[in-house]
C-alpha cells in the first residue's frame, strides 16, 4: 500500500513568503514614518524656542533667564522665581549656569510664549537631574538647553555663542536627517552642529552633562581655513551612535 507524502506545495510556500515579505516591509515602513516623525519634532521644537525667545525680547525688551526675577515678575504679572540674583544676572545674555538656564524656561512659559507641559522651576536647579524637570524634554526625554557657550565647535578657542543644545538620547541617523531638513546635512558647519567631542580632545564649557558620543567621521586632518572646522567631516551612521548631542545656532 502507498503512502502519500505530506509537504508545501511550491504555491503554499510562495504565499507564505509573500506574507513575510509584506510584514517586513510594513515594519521597516512603520520604523521610517516613526523617525521621520522625530525629526519633524525636533525641528518643530527648535523653531518654537526661537520665535518664542525672540518674541519675548521684542515684548519686554530683556533676554529671557537674564531678567532679575523680581522686575520679571512685576513686568509680566505672573510670579517668576529664577534667577533670583548673582552674578551675570542682567547682563544681556543667558550665562552658562543652571540658574540662567532653568529661568529661560520659566520666564518664557510665565509670559505664555511656551507651554508643552513642563513645569516651570520655582529655585535654580542643584544638578542636572533637578534641571532637567524644569526643562521641556525632546523626543528622546532629553532636556533642552538653551544658553551661551563653546561646546558647538572642534575649534581650540571658539567664541562663546547662543545656543540651543537640543537635548541627550539622539541618535545620529536622526541628527544627520534633521540637518538635512533645516541646514546643510553637515555636522561641523552652518547653523546645526554636534556637541564637541572629548574623543578630539574637546574641553567641555556647557555645565551640563558632557561625554558625547562622536556621531562623526574625518578623512582629513587638515582643519578647514576660516571656522576650525575639518573640511571632510560627515555623521558617521555606520557606527551608529545615539548620543549626537545636536546644537542649533542662534
Amino acid at each position: 500500500m502507498n503512502k502519500r507524502q505530506k509537504g508545501f506545495t511550491l504555491v503554499e510556500i510562495a504565499i507564505v513568503l509573500i506574507i513575510i515579505g509584506l510584514l517586513l516591509g510594513g515594519i521597516l515602513k512603520g520604523q521610517e514614518l516613526i523617525n521621520s516623525a522625530r525629526v519633524r519634532n525636533l525641528a518643530d521644537q527648535n523653531a518654537a524656542v526661537q520665535t518664542a525667545y525672540y518674541g519675548f525680547i521684542d515684548r519686554y525688551r530683556q533676554v529671557p533667564g537674564d531678567w532679575l526675577a523680581t522686575e520679571a515678575t512685576r513686568a509680566i504679572g505672573k510670579t517668576v522665581n529664577t534667577p533670583a540674583s548673582g552674578s551675570g544676572v542682567g547682563n544681556g545674555r543667558v550665562d552658562n549656569n543652571r540658574a540662567e538656564a532653568a529661568a529661560v524656561w520659566e520666564q518664557l512659559a510665565r509670559a505664555e510664549f511656551l507651554s508643552g507641559g513642563f513645569t516651570p522651576a520655582t529655585r535654580a536647579p542643584a544638578s542636572e537631574t533637578a534641571y532637567a524637570k524644569n526643562a521641556p524634554l525632546n523626543a528622546y526625554n532629553g532636556p533642552l538647553i538653551l544658553t551661551q557657550n563653546q561646546s558647538y565647535t572642534d575649534d581650540a578657542t571658539p567664541p562663546a555663542r547662543l545656543n540651543l543644545h537640543l537635548g541627550r538620547n539622539v541618535p545620529v541617523n536622526i541628527a544627520r536627517e534633521l540637518d538635512v531638513k533645516i541646514d546643510d546635512g553637515l555636522p561641523n558647519t552652518g547653523s546645526l552642529r554636534l556637541t564637541r567631542r572629548q574623543s578630539r580632545g574637546a574641553t567641555f564649557t556647557n555645565n551640563f552633562a558632557s561625554n558625547f558620543a562622536d556621531c562623526s567621521s574625518t578623512t582629513a586632518a587638515t582643519p578647514a581655513p576660516g571656522d576650525g572646522q575639518r573640511a571632510t567631516d560627515i555623521y558617521d551612521i555606520a557606527d551608529d551612535a545615539q548620543d549626537c548631542g545636536p546644537v542649533f545656532l542662534y
